[in-house]
């Protein structure tokens, strides 16, 4: 194409876009985020119709990243909010029953699964905005794939259909415990969650190793953040926040089907 000199303006904001000179295809938005919203403002316009993902057009090694979000029936948010408002009224009422604390203990769990179901429902109203997964990331201090791993809707290429994110019951404490383990430096221990292929590249010596490393560059360790499983294809997924005397580090692990520890490794935090 030839240079425009007149290029209009952005489809998704209205702003002015500048000149173009040089060949290629006219400029129809601001930057990538714009791009986003306009793709989601479409997605919402077709809501009701059957969308298929076109694999063919995305990178194989970013198919676990596809996302989609399906359009919600009427008054969706609004029955997660009277949620939350119930299950928090029955907590309350239960914390004035000291006769009671097993009723407690269940209306706080309840309260809990409401507000993940309310997390959900705002990471999923801040993706049809056209937010970003580092945006949303950065709003709840994680890295972008971990939030895309907690919140979003993986589309199975193969199909064009949801893929399942229920993790399997004891993920969560399975978790926990290799965490402790790894953090209190008890390899052997470490090492009986590794899966063949991990055991035969790690030792006792090369884990010390590692986290004398991380020792000496944060400080003493203190404690750990929130543990909480995701699922992506046939994997479960855990990316822990650890904090230090001095520092933050990200301990990244993934379980197989077996419940095994298939990768792992630390990194810095999402900033």
């Amino acid at each position: 194409m030839a240079d425009v000199a007149d290029p209009g303006v952005c489809q998704a904001c209205g702003r002015q876009l500048p000149s173009q000179q040089g060949r290629g295809r006219k400029r129809e938005y601001c930057d990538a985020r714009c791009r986003d919203a306009a793709r989601r403002a479409r997605a919402r316009q077709s809501q009701g119709k059957r969308r298929t993902v076109k694999a063919d057009l995305t990178a194989r090694e970013r198919h676990v990243n596809l996302d989609a979000i399906d359009g919600k029936p009427p008054g969706a948010d609004d029955a997660v909010a009277a949620r939350i408002i119930s299950a928090a009224g029955r907590l309350a009422a239960q914390l004035g029953q000291p006769a009671s604390p097993e009723g407690a203990v269940a209306a706080a769990r309840e309260l809990s699964a409401a507000a993940e179901a309310a997390l959900q429902a705002a990471v999923d109203r801040a993706r049809a905005a056209g937010q970003s997964w580092r945006e949303i990331g950065d709003v709840l201090g994680t890295s972008r794939q971990a939030a895309f791993q907690r919140f979003g809707h993986p589309v199975d290429p193969r199909t064009g259909q949801p893929m399942t994110r229920t993790v399997p019951p004891d993920a969560a404490d399975r978790a926990a415990a290799f965490l402790a383990s790894f953090t209190e430096g008890r390899w052997d221990d470490v090492l009986a969650y590794f899966d063949d292929f991990m055991r035969d590249r790690h030792d006792a010596d090369r884990l010390a190793g590692g986290w004398a490393q991380l020792i000496g560059m944060f400080g003493s360790y203190q404690a750990m953040g929130e543990v909480v499983p995701v699922r992506a294809g046939d994997s479960t997924f855990v990316d822990v926040l650890l904090h230090f005397e001095a520092g933050e580090a990200m301990l990244w692990a993934r379980f197989g089907p077996d419940g095994k520890i298939t990768g792992l490794r630390l990194h810095p935090p999402a900033r």
